[in-house]
Parts: structure tokens; C-alpha cells; sequence
């Protein structure tokens, strides 16, 4: 396994000191955020699809540092009804993508309206009233599966192998079942980017999920969440609070080892290694209690600890 971070993790960092931060850090290699629901701090997308020279400055910004881009990343909502600008977004990040060589993209799969007069996103998380398989099926067959069956045709044209989409609330590819849906209608270059930390807030179970997604999994972001239980008690894990105020939350997101130690993680790369996963961690850094930069420390110290990396060789003597 290779070890990495998000950029918006350095967010308020410059593009040259974030880099330079994950050499300091001895990771080998950033994500990059493109657009989104990012201001994309390091990464101008129009300049970068249509100026050759930029890319070959990007490019080479982490070559003479020793870095890998890992991926980009365009997470938003590409299904907003009323913000096209989200999904257009997208599109321009895969064929930057390929211009750039890259060929993972990680995003998310998306939510649409409810209806087609609807205006705003509407996710389904229970089966009633009866009216919510109609949102379903108009979600699913009306607008997810034409429009990922579109990407997969314009990733397939840029080079990009595959898109990792994250399994995130709010979203219609959100756990194991709807991600394999979502990739039997559309095809192998749909995976998954595993991400614990949205599944632990959802109550289900990133080591089992790892080995139920196999080789879908196509990228993992190591993200931590903290489950409040005195909170949990009152309020349940459907949480609209403030993400700021965290003694108030059920669950937030936290450094690494906070929520869940190293034991924890030293299990899921090794379930990861067991569903045949030997890809890339990328630390996801969104802890607002801790200093960015010192909980990205602390993050990269503990995968260090507990990650394999050298390939396999033992086997038992032939006796």
C-alpha cells in the first residue's frame, strides 16, 4: 500500500507548501481537489484543461519533489437539479485527467431531485411512506443511470481506468448494495472510494464492507469518525447539527486513532489487504477541533505504523 492525503487537508497551505509539506511528512503522494464542493485551493481547473503548460508545470511540481498525484478528486453533487456547474465540473476533471495521465477520479455518485419539478436533492434512506420507491425509481432510471452510463463513455475516451465513488449520505451510491447497483447497470470502471468514516455514522461496518466490495474497491480515504454516545442516546446517528460544534454532535469526524485506535486500523488494511486491495490510503484530514497540519501529522504517523507495504513472500517450507 502506497500513503497519501487530500489537499484540502493543507488547505490554507500555497500549492508549493502543501507539497512540500508531504515530503517533510514522507508520503508518497497528494490527491488533488479540482472542484466541487471545494474552492480547489491548489488546483485551477479551467487553466489546467486548456493550457498545456500549466499541466506540464503541475506534473512536474511533483516529480521533482518525489510525489505521485494519486488522483483528482471532484467531489460535489454532478446530479444537483439546479446547479449544472457541479456536473459540468466533473466532465472537465476527467478530461483533465487524462491529459495529465491520470486514471483514477474520485467523486461522488450524485442525488438528484425527488421528481423532475423538484428543485432540490432528495435522499431516501427508508421504504415509506410508499412514495419514496417512486422518488427511487425516477432517481435511479431517469437520471443516475443515464448520466453515469454518459461518464463512463467519456472516461473510457480520456484514459481514466477508473472513478471511485465515494460512499457518502446524501448521496445515491452511499453503501455496498447501492455501489454495486449503481456498477452491474454501468459497468468495472465504477468502484468504490471506501471511506469508514461515513459508513461508522451510517451503522454499518467498514471491515466487512471491505470484503464485501473486493476488487471494487478502487481507492480508500482513511477518515476517522467519533461516535457520541451520550449524544447517540437522545438523538440517534441522523445528526443536522452544526459540524463545527462538536461536544453537541451524535458523530463527527476526528483524526485518526480519536475515534477508532490503532488496533482498529491496523485491521482494516489488513482486510483490505485480504479483499486484494493494495492501492493507496489517502488521509482525509476534516478534524475541526485539531490544528490541519498537526492532525495530518498525527494521521500520517499512525498508517505509517500499522500499513503494509513491502509484497508478500512468506510461504511454508516444502518438508
Amino acid at each position: 500500500m502506497k500513503l497519501g492525503f487530500v489537499s484540502d487537508s493543507l488547505g490554507g497551505m500555497s500549492f508549493e507548501a502543501m507539497l512540500d509539506a508531504a515530503v517533510r511528512m514522507e508520503v508518497s503522494g497528494v490527491e488533488v481537489n479540482t472542484c466541487g464542493w471545494s474552492t480547489a485551493p491548489h488546483f485551477d481547473l479551467a487553466a489546467m484543461l486548456g493550457d498545456a503548460g500549466a499541466r506540464k508545470a503541475f506534473r512536474a511540481a511533483f516529480a521533482e519533489r518525489g510525489l505521485e498525484i494519486i488522483s483528482l478528486n471532484a467531489n460535489g453533487n454532478p446530479l444537483h437539479p439546479t446547479d449544472p456547474a457541479q456536473g459540468e465540473g466533473l466532465k472537465d476533471t476527467i478530461r483533465v485527467a487524462g491529459e495529465l495521465g491520470i486514471t483514477t477520479v474520485c467523486t461522488m455518485s450524485g442525488l438528484p431531485a425527488g421528481t423532475a419539478t423538484d428543485t432540490m436533492p432528495n435522499w431516501v434512506v427508508s421504504s415509506w411512506p410508499p412514495e419514496t420507491q417512486e422518488i427511487l425509481r425516477y432517481q435511479w432510471e431517469e437520471k443516475l443511470v443515464p448520466f453515469w452510463t454518459e461518464i463512463a463513455g467519456l472516461a473510457r475516451d480520456n484514459g481514466v481506468e477508473r472513478i471511485a465513488l465515494e460512499l457518502h449520505g446524501n448521496q445515491c451510491v452511499y453503501n455496498v448494495p447501492s455501489l454495486k447497483k449503481l456498477r452491474d447497470a454501468v459497468g468495472p470502471v465504477i468502484g468504490a472510494n471506501l471511506d469508514p468514516s461515513h459508513l461508522f455514522w451510517m451503522g454499518a461496518d467498514p471491515l466487512v464492507a471491505a470484503e464485501a466490495l473486493g476488487d471494487a474497491v478502487y481507492h480508500v480515504h482513511a477518515k476517522d469518525t467519533m461516535l457520541n454516545a451520550p449524544v447517540q442516546a437522545t438523538t440517534s446517528l441522523l445528526e443536522n447539527g452544526s459540524l463545527m460544534d462538536i461536544p453537541a454532535r451524535s458523530w463527527s469526524y476526528i483524526t485518526l486513532g480519536f475515534g477508532h485506535g490503532e488496533e482498529w486500523w491496523r485491521q482494516f488494511c489488513y482486510r483490505l489487504k485480504m479483499a486484494g486491495y493494495d492501492g493507496w490510503l489517502s488521509i482525509e484530514h476534516e478534524d475541526v477541533l485539531l490544528n490541519s497540519l498537526e492532525g495530518l501529522e498525527k494521521s500520517v504517523a499512525l498508517l505509517q505504523g500499522v500499513m503494509p507495504v513491502a509484497p508478500s513472500d512468506f510461504k511454508p517450507q516444502d518438508i
